[in-house]
This record gives C-alpha cells, sequence and structure tokens, in this order.
C-alpha cells in the first residue's frame, strides 16, 4: 500500500490506472469504512482511501480541533483490507487559499434534518468531496466509483444529486451500515462514549425502530398521525436524559415528508434520528 500526501503524487501514483474506486474518509477508521474498502476492490483496478478532516464542514462550536487523527493505525487496518493508495493531505495541501469556490446544495435537501441543525454542514460536505474527486478521478479513463456508507443517509443523497446535477462521470456506491452486536450503527464518534453512555447509546436504534413500526402500523393514515408518533419517539429519549434533535419518518426518494400513497408503498420510507447523549451527538436510520 502506497501512502501519499500531495495532489501531485496521489496522480502520479493514479496514473498507471484506468479505473480507481474510491473511499474517502475523515479518519479514525471503524468497520463501517473497512467494508466499503473492501466492496470498492471490484469495482476498479485501484482501490484509493483519503484520510482528511474536512475544516469546512464543521460549525465553530463542533469538534473539529479535538477530531481524532489516528493516521498510522488508519493506514495499518486500510493496508489490511487491501487498499491500494492512502492519500492523506494536511489542510495546506488541499486548501492552499481560502476556499472561496464552494458548492451550495439545494435548500430542500441540504436545509432539512442534519442540514437544518448544522447550518452549512453540506456545503463543507459537497465543496470538499468535489474537491477529492477531482484529485483522483482527473486521470481515470475507465469507470470511476465512489463509496459511502448509508449511516450518513442524508449525506451520501447529497452527494449522488451533485453527481448527477454536475454530470460527473462518478458512480456513487451506498455501503450498508455496519453495526455493533447490540446495533448501535458504527462511528467514529463511538470512542467519544463512557462506558455508561455506550451501554445506552443503543437505545437511539430502538427508539428508531419503535418509530419504524409504528409508522407501518399507521399505514395510510400515517401522515395524519406522523407527528404525534415522531413527538412520541423524542420524548421517548429525552425521558432517559438525550437530547433529540430529530426522529423522524421522511421519503427515501427526496427525504420530504411521506403522502398517504408513499406510506403503503413496500420501502418507500426511511426513519432517520440525531441526538446528543452527554456530549456526544449520534445519528441513524433505517430504510422501511
Amino acid at each position: 500500500m502506497k501512502l501519499v500526501h500531495t495532489i501531485e503524487d496521489l496522480r502520479t501514483a493514479l496514473r498507471p490506472f484506468n479505473s480507481p474506486a474510491f473511499v474517502p474518509t475523515m479518519g479514525n477508521l471503524h468497520e463501517g469504512h473497512l467494508d466499503l474498502v473492501r466492496t470498492a476492490q471490484p469495482l476498479g483496478d485501484v482501490t484509493v482511501s483519503s484520510i482528511f478532516v474536512n475544516r469546512l464542514q464543521f460549525a465553530p462550536h463542533e469538534d473539529f480541533d479535538t477530531y481524532p487523527r489516528t493516521l498510522q493505525a488508519d493506514c495499518a487496518r486500510l493496508e489490511q483490507a487491501g487498499c491500494d493508495v492512502v492519500f492523506a493531505p494536511s489542510e495546506k495541501e488541499l486548501y492552499p487559499d481560502p476556499q472561496g469556490y464552494k458548492i451550495q446544495p439545494p435548500s430542500e435537501l441540504a436545509d432539512i434534518l442534519e442540514g437544518h441543525f448544522r447550518p452549512g454542514f453540506f456545503i463543507g460536505v459537497c465543496t470538499v468531496v468535489m474537491k477529492l474527486f477531482q484529485c483522483v478521478f482527473s486521470e481515470a479513463k475507465g469507470p470511476r466509483h465512489a463509496l459511502f456508507g448509508k449511516k450518513d443517509y442524508q449525506q451520501q443523497m447529497v452527494i449522488r444529486r451533485m453527481v448527477q446535477q454536475f454530470a460527473l462521470p462518478v458512480q456513487i456506491v451506498a455501503g450498508e451500515t455496519q453495526r455493533a452486536a447490540d446495533g448501535l450503527a458504527l462511528s467514529s464518534r463511538n470512542g467519544y462514549l463512557s462506558e455508561s453512555e455506550r451501554a445506552e447509546a443503543v437505545q437511539l436504534s430502538l427508539a428508531l425502530r419503535g418509530l419504524a413500526r409504528d409508522a407501518l402500523a399507521a399505514a395510510a393514515s400515517l401522515p395524519n398521525h406522523q407527528s404525534t408518533l415522531e413527538e412520541k419517539a423524542m420524548r421517548t429519549l429525552a425521558a432517559r436524559g438525550w437530547q433529540p434533535d430529530y426522529l423522524t419518518v421522511r421519503r427515501r426518494q427526496d427525504l420530504q415528508s411521506p403522502t398517504a400513497a408513499d406510506a403503503i408503498t413496500p420501502g418507500a420510507l426511511v426513519v432517520l434520528g440525531a441526538a446528543r447523549l452527554g456530549n456526544t451527538r449520534l445519528i441513524d436510520n433505517f430504510e422501511i
């Protein structure tokens, strides 16, 4: 496995290949990232992963400065998973000048849910992903694949729409959420949890499963009961000491509120949630 730190060295390393399969990450890797790497391998002739903590997607009060940087351990895990090239640029390398040009995703998708509670988040995500795509795929001659996990459900949808709107020659592949034995979605931020918080953390996924059951039971009457069901799920978590941002039922196709027809169409819905446990904000979702 080759580790490179500059765009020039990355392009040099990738020049002999035609079809990169790319897994962008912010490091502090877990099994979900490694599963994406393994999924990427048969999709191209070289498997690439990036490790870059992107300042543009962090609000001033968020954890940019304390986000775990574990490059040596990450590289060891990526090599074991079969990654061929790791791109780990410095901030100065990727943003040599202040990034004045930014990608503005449409508000109906990017200013709801995560975007509502983290204003500007998806501008930062889209901007860095667009730049990373230019670094990784600039000289590719064959099919190009980029892989993102479904745990960040809204994020992979925003990126997929960006690729479509800009006619980028990149196929987005969504990897299934990887979970611990008790059902907790794997996340780099799980490491922030204390022992007691880790035991409690699975309650977010349980609350979402309960909301999913209630939504399916409501069937065509879901639009009339949606807010009540969501409030019930939020109260369930709040009673356990959580600070919920949202637990909601949405259409899978565009993350808008479902209609009666959506509610009775198999596979049309997704439940999504974000809540803070202590100082750690967790997100999760289930397609239903």
